[in-house]
């Protein structure tokens, strides 16, 4: 259905067209880490591929914040000076969740940056606060599910792919009590969509 504008209209939840809004396959999840994602303009703009938004839905304790330099950004500063804060970020330095150990390591929050990987490097670059960071990482032999985009190596996962191994890896170490078997559930839902529709449009696709 489009509005007297011709525009399609949106679902102001998940930020989709209501046509294929996601949130009936939400099943946002407690955890006791508090998520901030701090996602691109350029991500906002491609509302229709990105899974920033699904991201933050699926997760009751996290914070969407939009920008490019968050050197000057209140909440996120107030966040770093008061709590343990990583940067989910592959790094030789990392800290791998694998060694961790939930009785000497704390990890109050977890920043995910929502972009492209040369957008991410961009952010890191003017965000002075965020480079500073501790990161963390992991290890998965998973590939992305993304059929839609083409990911620049096979190593890559969407924002939501990469949290769901994360909180796996977390959930292992028995530093989150999580329950994930639906977490993807909105995305595999929207990749379904977007394929049907390219079928829909070329049946050689």
């Amino acid at each position: 259905m489009r509005n007297p504008q011709g525009n399609r209209e949106k679902c102001y939840t998940c930020f989709r067209p209501k046509s294929s809004c996601m949130c009936q396959y939400i099943h946002a999840i407690d955890t006791s880490i508090e998520f901030i994602i701090l996602m691109h303009p350029k991500e906002h703009q491609k509302i229709k591929n990105t899974t920033g938004y699904l991201t933050h839905l699926s997760l009751k304790n996290s914070t969407l914040i939009k920008g490019v330099d968050f050197s000057q950004d209140t909440r996120v500063n107030s966040l770093i000076e008061s709590k343990n804060c990583y940067l989910l970020y592959p790094d030789d330095n990392a800290l791998d969740v694998a060694s961790i150990d939930k009785n000497s390591e704390k990890i109050d929050v977890i920043f995910i940056l929502d972009s492209t990987w040369i957008l991410s490097k961009k952010m890191l670059k003017l965000s002075h606060n965020l480079a500073s960071l501790k990161r963390i990482s992991f290890n998965t032999t998973k590939t992305s599910g993304y059929k839609i985009k083409e990911q620049p190596a096979s190593y890559c996962l969407s924002t939501i792919e990469s949290t769901c191994e994360l909180l796996k890896a977390l959930h292992v170490k028995g530093v989150e009590e999580v329950e994930l078997d639906s977490f993807l559930e909105p995305f595999e839902k929207m990749v379904e969509y977007q394929v049907n529709c390219l079928e829909e449009c070329n049946p050689r696709y």
